[in-house]
Order: C-alpha cells, then structure tokens, then sequence
C-alpha cells in the first residue's frame, strides 16, 4: 500500500473514531446542557443558545423529597464506596499475589469459585440478604452497603490483580529474596510499584460499580441509608416533566466517577494493557 493511501486510511479511521466518540458522548454533554435550562427551555424544541442558569443545581442540593438531601446521599455513597473499596484491594493484593506468584494445587478452580460468585442474579440473593441484614439490625446503615459492595466488587478486583500480578518478572522476586526481603517488603517494595497501574486501575473499576449501585441500596438503605442513586430517583415526579432538575441532579450523581475516571487515566490505559505487548 503506498504512502498517500496509508494516510487516507488513516485519516478516515481517526474520522470514524472521532464520530463514534461523538454519538456517544452527546446524551452526557445534552444531559448536561439541560441542567443549566429553565424548565419551559429543556422541555420545548432543542435549543443550543440560551440563558444559562444554576437554579436548577440550587433546587435540588436544597430541597429534599422524602428522602434525605443531596449531601447526606453523597457523603453516604462517599463511605461506602470509598471503604469497600479499600477493603477490597487489602483483600485482593494478597489473594492475587497466592494465585499468581505462588499458585496453589487446582488454583483455575479457585478462580473459577471467584468468579462465580457473580453469576447469580442479584434480585435472587435479595431476599435472603435483606432478613440477614434485618436480623443483624444492619437495614438502613452505611455498613451493610459496606459489606456487600466489597464481596460485589472482590471477585472482580481477584481476577484483574492476578492478571496484574502475573507480568512482575519472577527475577525480581527472586533477587528480593535472597536480599533477605519477607513475603511483606516482596509485596510492598517490589510487587506493588510495578502493578500500580493494574492496582489504580482495578480500583476505579470498583469506584464506579458501587458507585452506580442502586438494586441493593433501595432494598436495603430505602430511608436513613440512600446513596447518590436514590437521591437521583427521588428528583423524578409525576406533577410533570421536570427534565431540567432531573439533569441537573444526574449530572451532580455523575461528575464524581468522571472527575475520578479522569484524575486516573493514564494509569488506567496502562493497567488495562498490562501484558498486551510482550
């Protein structure tokens, strides 16, 4: 293929790219446009020019619908994401380090046992879940979302770190050792700077997935306990199409994980193609 042709090809690719990208972020980019309308404005034809406004932000950070209030839900989902979270990658670490560098006798069955924690439907688990959180006195409390987020977002975190764990060069390992390093300093001096990426990557994963969990919090947190999610949900009425508030409010729920997603990206991009090119 000549020069000229490699360029065109090129060209075109990155003009698709460009235009998939595009179609994708504009229901974002509307839905934040919207929440800086008046109502009459976001309800009536399309409009790119207007006056913008913050009323609408004002409205729902200040009013509560029979739940609690914007930073009440915030600071609730805040702790239980941010705590299981943790607890997920102190459980992680050294799970993944037993499967990848010290593998254990059938350890793809262990694996397996991980990952199938996943394939039971949540709405089947609910039940059982809420009478054990209810005989535990735990309903509407930040730690039974603690609880949960942790075993939802653990079997994921295994399998990531140990794919992770998996590239650190067994050379390394070795030389650390006859260095005197305990199992400890092997993790913390050695393993964990070179799968950092892998590390902040799996970790914003488990950001985002508890963070947009709503099936578990409004069965078990419906009053004293609402995250973000919820709060979202109490901004829908039925006295009308009220879709500018409703952006609004969505766009508050949805800037933490974007702030987040784009703070990390670079190490995100690196952990996820960890062991693509050797």
């Amino acid at each position: 293929m000549q020069v000229g042709n490699k360029r065109a090809v090129s060209f075109f690719l990155g003009l698709l790219s460009w235009g998939v990208a595009l179609v994708f972020f504009f229901p974002i980019f509307w839905m934040v446009l919207n929440g800086f309308k008046e109502e009459i404005d976001a309800n009536t034809d399309p409009k790119i020019i207007f006056d913008p406004t913050f009323d609408r932000f004002d409205e729902v950070t200040s009013q509560t619908q029979g739940l609690l209030g914007f930073r009440e839900a915030f600071m609730n989902s805040v702790w239980a994401v941010s705590i299981s979270t943790i607890l997920v990658l102190v459980l992680a670490v050294p799970a993944a380090y037993a499967l990848a560098i010290r593998p254990v006798a059938k350890w793809r069955d262990v694996l397996f046992f991980f990952i199938s924690t996943k394939f039971l439907p949540v709405v089947a688990a609910i039940l059982p879940l809420w009478i054990i959180a209810r005989e535990l006195d735990l309903l509407n409390t930040r730690l039974v979302l603690i609880i949960l987020y942790t075993a939802m977002n653990l079997p994921l975190a295994v399998w990531m770190l140990r794919s992770f764990f998996s590239e650190v060069p067994k050379e390394l390992i070795e030389a650390a050792q006859i260095d005197g390093a305990k199992l400890r300093g092997q993790i913390t001096s050695v393993i964990l700077p070179i799968v950092a990426p892998g590390l902040a990557a799996t970790a914003l994963l488990c950001v985002i997935f508890a963070w947009n969990e709503f099936f578990l919090a409004v069965q078990l947190n419906p009053v004293d306990g609402s995250t973000i999610p919820i709060w979202v949900t109490s901004n829908v009425s039925t006295r009308g199409n009220f879709l500018a508030k409703l952006s609004a409010a969505s766009t508050l729920a949805t800037l933490p994980v974007v702030l987040a997603g784009w703070l990390a990206q670079k190490r995100m991009i690196r952990g996820l193609s960890m062991g693509a090119i050797k």
